[in-house]
């Protein structure tokens, strides 16, 4: 009997983990030595060897987050990233008998084919997938957030056209009276995660108005109020300090067109000028108006970290399902 409640007792400490995720510190210890447990103990819980094993799960999670280069991808997808066009365009050349896959024309948008495998060819030229590049963009005024512009206004494509051959995209939109920070890539999932509104990425925005604004609307911008396309709230907002009330600070997520403009003409308020200082953690800090520069692999981690697994289009999928 003795021996069998010891077996079981060694079995359960083999299956018990300790507090840093690995071998518990415990598991090779011998029972009834209080010297070697201590020991144990003590560089389980060494500040530089749990440093080491955070800096290894970091390393183990990001190698399991890089896609597999052998795994098929949609068609539309690969030609998107090969910088021609968005998705959706790419399905028009798709359907329309334009693309060519080892050879062949194929007008099957469920077509999947394996990067730097299989061969895709636009009218004779074949494509090659981009690598991923991440731009911040501190935006001035007078200034359009599209692709082009048929008046001949400035777009912030045409701001940042040096920093990059590759084709970029706006995430997400400002006014063309709005300033601040604005991301561009050619990172399209990214991207469409980041202005997803299931994924909650905040922004955070200071606004100058004609007038104080009244505490009482502060209040109802948190419970949220009715516009003409639903309801819309804030995260946050505030008065800026030092300011006689004019002047507020908004945390919000919804991406709505001109949401945060018309949440304070709701109340009868002009909105003199609205900046955009945050996106996620990310800050202006350092950044001139009318500059750009590249983010760090820290930022782009910590964007990816934000939106996590997520996939937007099973999302899209499950709303309309409930729809």
């Amino acid at each position: 009997m003795a021996k069998e409640n010891k077996k079981k007792h060694n079995q359960s400490l083999k299956h018990t983990k300790g507090k840093s995720g690995d071998t518990p510190f415990y598991q090779n210890v011998k029972r009834g030595n209080p010297k070697a447990k201590a020991k144990a103990v003590q560089r389980d819980f060494d500040p530089e060897e749990r440093k080491t094993q955070r800096r290894n799960d970091r390393m183990d999670r990001d190698r399991a987050a890089r896609p597999d280069p052998n795994a098929p991808v949609r068609l539309n997808r690969f030609i998107a990233q090969a910088g021609v066009c968005s998705r959706r365009e790419a399905e028009t050349l798709i359907s329309g008998g334009k693309i060519k896959v080892n050879g062949e024309v194929t007008t099957d948008l469920a077509t999947k084919v394996i990067p730097h495998k299989d061969t895709v060819e636009l009218r004779g030229k074949k494509l090659t997938p981009q690598n991923f590049v991440y731009y911040l963009y501190n935006k001035p005024k007078n200034m359009i957030t599209t692709m082009s512009d048929p008046l001949g206004r400035r777009t912030v494509l045409e701001a940042i056209e040096k920093a990059s051959h590759q084709r970029v995209y706006p995430v997400g939109r400002l006014d063309r009276n709005t300033t601040g920070l604005l991301l561009l890539t050619n990172d399209g999932d990214l991207a469409k995660q980041l202005t997803h509104p299931s994924f909650e990425v905040t922004k955070i925005y200071k606004v100058r108005l004609n007038k104080t604004v009244a505490p009482e609307h502060l209040q109802a911008l948190r419970d949220g109020i009715e516009l003409e396309d639903g309801m819309a709230k804030v995260d946050a907002v505030n008065y800026v300090e030092g300011i006689e009330g004019s002047e507020v600070g908004v945390e919000i997520h919804i991406g709505r067109n001109r949401i945060v403009r018309r949440m304070f003409e709701h109340f009868g308020y002009s909105v003199e000028a609205l900046d955009r200082v945050m996106i996620g953690h990310i800050t202006k800090a350092a950044l001139p108006r009318g500059k750009w520069r590249k983010l760090t692999d820290k930022e782009v981690g910590f964007l990816k970290m934000m939106v996590g697994k997520k996939d937007p289009n099973k999302i899209d999928k499950k709303n309309k399902a409930r729809d």
